[in-house]
């Protein structure tokens, strides 16, 4: 990887794939909608998956390059994070941002947006991508940058969720690792301390004297709550394995200081993902002494719910036992950190779900994302929340989920659309720009073939 001999190699074949999709995707008939035939996928928007052809990308799985000397990647759009994690880390490298989940691909995650806990210091993993070679709706091939003609599809590709094209690869930044992280768990006892806690040491980077290169937190309940503080360190008296019998999630409230391996770091939710594993049983001593270490894996978990899904069992379960369903209360959602503890008053209150999750985020230029737009003035967190809340008389599915994206907008946020979303269509259009975003698509994919933005995210089309 990276010498020239196996750099063109690389490219030769990366060409011929590319030949490959365009002549597939001329072939589809004419006004034929176009959707992704994809292995894994980290949506929670659940819809019949043979609905419409589905386009293999799967050839575009591979990390192309790694280039130490300039901290660079080549990658393939449909590269998954772990695969992308384990070349550069074998550099003695990382991206900017690696979303905590490992099949997340990186296509993905610039198109849907993702975030981790590096997002305080470098933004959302678009803003670490240098160029990007996209398969748009009207078929042709472009090579999107910052500086070219095609910087309006570049700026806009990211909140698109595929309604503009696929992105067949990405040159994107590197950072350098050391070896481990060290952790450290603060607890809190109320929301207002927790989020000025928060905002001076993202300011600072560092907390008690000690650099901070990773900051996330933990909502236990109104009276817990955890910010663990992460630092790159060369040596580690010992290191804890999560990946196994033992839990993150529940090691935090109980240890004060803890060291990974920056992989194990990196995919410390992914194992339960993030404690939605229990709802699968997985956390039970018994049955994870059963279940094979290989597939305690937020993808296998996600297989399990999407098969639920489509078979209603749980729902029906459910609806037997007490009378009423419940509804999925699936989001991420940001919101100024002067206004997190209003949002979390609400939630607590309205809501009821824990734990949740936290993450601080700020864009790190001044240049605009039209299709989400977060002041780069602001520090912003990100509040991650994936349960269910059990419907009373006369309550419709969305009626919590519809709660919560109208006390995101009053808060000054914004709602993330990888999930069921309700806004009205004036709504939607006004919170993610709808004017750019439809000369986007006339530029773009001006016979609709691919899905339109409200169709996709919020009618479920």
């Amino acid at each position: 990887m990276g010498n020239q001999a196996g750099g063109t190699a690389i490219s030769d074949r990366h060409d011929a794939d590319v030949a490959a999709l365009r002549a597939q995707y001329a072939a589809l008939p004419p006004g034929t909608p176009v959707r992704l035939a994809k292995p894994t996928t980290n949506l929670f928007r659940f819809r019949d998956a043979n609905a419409h052809p589905g386009l293999d990308v799967s050839r575009f799985n591979r990390v192309l390059s790694v280039d130490p000397a300039t901290r660079t990647a080549q990658v393939g759009g449909m590269t998954t994070y772990e695969d992308l994690a384990d070349a550069t880390l074998e550099h003695g490298l990382m991206p900017h941002v690696v979303p905590q989940l490992k099949t997340i691909t990186l296509g993905g995650a610039v198109s849907g947006l993702g975030i981790e806990s590096s997002s305080f210091r470098n933004g959302l993993p678009h803003e670490s991508v240098r160029e990007m070679e996209i398969l748009t709706g009207d078929g042709r091939v472009v090579v999107a940058r910052a500086d070219n003609e095609h910087a309006e599809l570049f700026a806009g590709f990211p909140n698109s969720y595929g309604t503009l094209g696929y992105s067949l690869r990405l040159e994107i930044d590197l950072q350098p690792v050391k070896p481990y992280v060290r952790l450290r768990h603060v607890r809190f006892g109320n929301a207002r301390d927790c989020a000025a806690a928060i905002a001076e040491i993202c300011a600072d980077r560092s907390y008690a004297g000690e650099p901070v290169d990773f900051i996330d937190g933990t909502v236990f309940s109104r009276g817990a709550m955890f910010l663990t503080l992460g630092d790159f360190v060369d040596t580690a008296p010992h290191t804890s394995d999560y990946t196994g019998q033992r839990i993150y999630y529940k090691s935090i409230p109980f240890t004060e200081v803890d060291y990974l391996t920056v992989r194990d770091y990196l995919w410390r939710w992914d194992t339960d993902w993030f404690w939605c594993s229990k709802a699968l049983g997985v956390q039970d001593p018994w049955v994870r002494r059963l279940w094979p270490r290989k597939y305690l894996r937020s993808d296998v978990y996600r297989r399990i719910v999407a098969m639920d899904r489509r078979y209603g069992l749980s729902r029906r379960v459910e609806t037997l036992l007490h009378g009423y369903p419940s509804e999925p209360v699936i989001q991420d959602i940001e919101v100024p950190v002067d206004r997190l503890p209003e949002f979390l008053e609400f939630f607590d209150k309205e809501i009821g779900i824990s734990p949740v999750w936290l993450c601080p985020l700020q864009v790190t230029d001044d240049r605009p994302w039209p299709l989400y737009p977060l002041d780069p003035k602001t520090l912003y967190v990100n509040v991650g929340f994936w349960s269910a809340v059990r419907l009373g008389f006369g309550e419709e599915e969305g009626v919590y989920n519809r709660r919560i994206e109208r006390v995101v907008a009053e808060l000054g946020g914004h709602k993330s659309l990888y999930s069921d979303s309700y806004y009205p269509p004036e709504e939607f259009w006004r919170f993610y720009n709808g004017d750019a975003y439809r000369r986007l698509k006339r530029d773009y994919d001006p016979a609709g073939r691919l899905p339109d933005l409200y169709d996709k995210c919020v009618r479920g089309r």
